[in-house]
């Protein structure tokens, strides 16, 4: 979880860092198009319209605007960081590979449990730990050969989902940020309505805060359960087909006679 949380940060790092270069071209562009202040437009004096743009949006909303946008941030690189993990791991030849599969099957067909151990312990996996929990009590008879692979199976099935729980835990808190940060822009838009002369520039400044924050939490949030569920279906079929491959590879060791010597 350490780990996770150190890749999280430094993607909302890099992703805040960046946004003064996204955005500098925005800010030219603005600052272009905006009237100089004191130039005479139309015999009528202008001042100088403040940026509007996102990253004038995170600069302008206070430190604590700015911790809360670090959060959303990380929030999305967690999401990235997952995404990346679980491609990598979910998958059914990382859970379940085919060499493994092979190598224990032969070493099966020559009744020798000793090298079918030893391919699992050249592949270590999910799999390769199911495995290795009923060769481990072969001698103890074939019940207590199912029940040891039944429970390392749960075990295993277990440390996946908590991996892909993460997606769901993130895509609530996501729009929580959000939802934080929009009663933020509305107290600071009342409280500048509440001075008597409200300053429209940083009053519309303001609502754009809050607007931001909700939108970004929901773009965070709406792939975060998407890309759970497609993760989950997706491990639930390996699972399935983990177990079936399993129960195939041992079925040999059910005329298994113990000789005690």
């Amino acid at each position: 979880m350490k780990k996770q949380l150190v890749m999280s940060f430094m993607c909302a790092g890099l992703i805040f860092g960046a946004a003064p270069a996204l955005f500098a071209q925005d800010d030219a562009a603005a600052d272009a198009a905006a009237p100089v202040a004191g130039e005479i437009v139309g015999g009528e004096t202008q001042q100088a319209a403040p940026s509007g743009n996102f990253y004038h949006v995170i600069t302008s909303s206070g430190w604590l605007g700015v911790v809360l946008w670090l959060a959303i941030f990380a929030s999305l690189g967690f999401y990235i960081y997952l995404l990346i993990d679980c491609s990598i791991v979910v998958r059914a030849t990382k859970i379940m590979p085919q060499k493994l599969i092979d190598e224990v099957e032969g070493a099966m067909r020559e009744g020798d449990v000793v090298k079918a151990l030893q391919s699992c312990d050249n592949e270590p996996g999910p799999m390769a730990n199911i495995l290795s929990a009923g060769f481990s009590h072969v001698e103890e008879g074939y019940d207590v050969i199912q029940e040891a692979i039944t429970t390392a199976a749960d075990i295993e099935v277990e440390r996946i989902m908590q991996k892909l729980t993460w997606f769901s835990v993130n895509g609530n808190i996501a729009p929580m940020l959000g939802l934080l940060g929009t009663v933020q822009g509305m107290i600071l838009a009342f409280a500048n309505l509440a001075g008597g002369t409200p300053d429209v520039s940083l009053l519309a400044m303001n609502i754009a805060q809050a607007l931001w924050t909700t939108a970004w939490g929901l773009v965070i949030a709406i792939p975060c359960v998407a890309t759970y569920y497609m993760f989950r279906n997706n491990a639930n079929r390996i699972v399935l087909r983990m177990e079936a491959i399993t129960m195939e590879l041992i079925k040999d060791l059910r005329n298994v006679q113990i000789v005690s010597e």
